[in-house]
């Protein structure tokens, strides 16, 4: 065959119809040049192309030699003869992909830089679509999983997470491939959550998440229960109420979940564990442990004033919305000064001392002080209450 019968290709110069050899390890594989031009520029057709400018015959174009597996390359041999080629586990997509960086292939490189992900988590081996990580929410939020596996797209051994539960990742591709998922229990929720956050998988660590949305009837606004431990600052929002005029006296503390919601609901906090004493003298509120942490870095203000109307949920001591507790309505609703002394309550002579709140909801609001400065005002919606020790002993169960 003459050289001048090569076609010309800004790709590659090989005849379509010349056979080369290609000897990997202990095999020789026989290619056309059209097959090989199907992926150029190449280690291969670089290699042929120099052999047919130095020979000037076709004919005396000499094999290439690679030392390289030749199982693997047979896979390759499909490749460029037309076929698709789908590796079958993290071994195999690892190994060709090696290969297809080593023979300099431009389009397989493509092909499995865009493919499923591979991955062994536990003792079972996955094979994940990329695109379950589109969508804007899933896009944001999963760029640290995503950076892990784009990262190991070339090691020398396939990507493993042995210390992680494959039962639970099969779940949370379960949920991110758009299914419901039944939680069975608290510890179940937990485990989800767990993997969740180790795998940066954060929108759906929020779906996940205790919490409720509704919109309040009496208001007309959407509102967002969820424990104080899952709120995150970074979706914390003020909506002040610009209806009476300006400067605004006050208005709502409104919340998005990062990576899931558009729109913001007015925000009622959980506290929960005991943690917020509710001292009725001075009707202002301080937290222990870590809710103290926590309201400080939500607010960045301790203690706060509260505010316990006709509207709250009232449980004391057991007793469902005890009517010697009521609170004088003009100074629940002015939130200030707490309850006067005629009209406070007296349950077991514990006047002086603080309400232990149980498990309490609170709206958040904002207003005004009376220096003139914004201030955290929490609006209790539902509360359980212990008024003295005895009462939260007699809560206690042996062990």
């Amino acid at each position: 065959m003459d050289i001048r019968t090569i076609s010309r290709s800004s790709k590659c110069n090989l005849p379509s119809e010349k056979v080369f050899s290609i000897q990997i390890g202990s095999e020789i594989f026989r290619l056309s040049g059209a097959s090989i031009a199907s992926d150029a520029p190449s280690y291969f057709s670089r290699f042929f192309e120099d052999q047919l400018l130095q020979n000037q015959d076709a004919a005396n174009v000499r094999t290439l030699y690679i030392d390289r597996d030749p199982t693997t390359f047979r896979e390759i041999a499909r490749h460029l003869q037309g076929y698709y080629v789908r590796p079958q586990d993290g071994a195999q997509f690892v190994k060709l992909f090696a290969d297809a960086q080593f023979y300099t292939l431009p389009r397989l490189m493509s092909q499995l830089f865009e493919s499923e992900c591979f991955i062994q988590i536990g003792d079972r081996h996955f094979q994940i679509p990329r695109d379950i990580f589109s969508g804007p929410a899933r896009l944001q939020c999963s760029l640290a999983w995503t950076a892990r596996v784009s990262c190991d797209l070339r090691p020398s051994s396939p990507p493993s997470v042995p210390n992680r539960s494959a039962d639970v990742f099969d779940e949370l591709l379960h949920m991110l491939r758009g299914y419901p998922l039944h939680i069975r229990n608290e510890d179940h929720r937990a485990a989800l959550l767990r993997d969740c956050r180790y795998f940066h998988l954060r929108g759906l660590e929020q779906k996940l998440i205790p919490h409720q949305i509704t919109t309040n009837p009496f208001t007309q606004r959407l509102e967002i229960v969820i424990r104080l431990e899952d709120v995150r600052p970074s979706g914390i929002q003020f909506a002040f109420d610009t209806a009476s005029g300006s400067p605004a006296p006050g208005g709502m503390v409104t919340y998005t979940r990062p990576c899931v919601d558009e729109n913001a609901a007015d925000l009622v906090v959980e506290i929960g564990d005991e943690t917020s004493l509710i001292h009725r003298g001075s009707m202002r509120a301080d937290f222990l442990d870590l809710s103290k942490q926590r309201i400080t870095s939500l607010l960045q203000t301790v203690p706060i004033k509260v505010r316990v109307d006709r509207e709250t949920d009232l449980t004391v001591d057991g007793e469902q919305d005890p009517q010697h507790l009521m609170i004088s309505r003009a100074q629940a609703e002015a939130g200030v000064g707490g309850v006067p002394p005629a009209k406070r309550p007296r349950v077991d002579n514990t006047d002086d001392g603080p309400w232990v709140v149980r498990t309490g909801q609170w709206r958040l609001q904002v207003q005004r002080g009376s220096t003139g400065a914004y201030e955290a005002v929490l609006v209790a919606v539902k509360l359980d209450i212990y008024t003295s020790s005895r009462v939260r002993n007699q809560s206690r169960k042996f062990l």
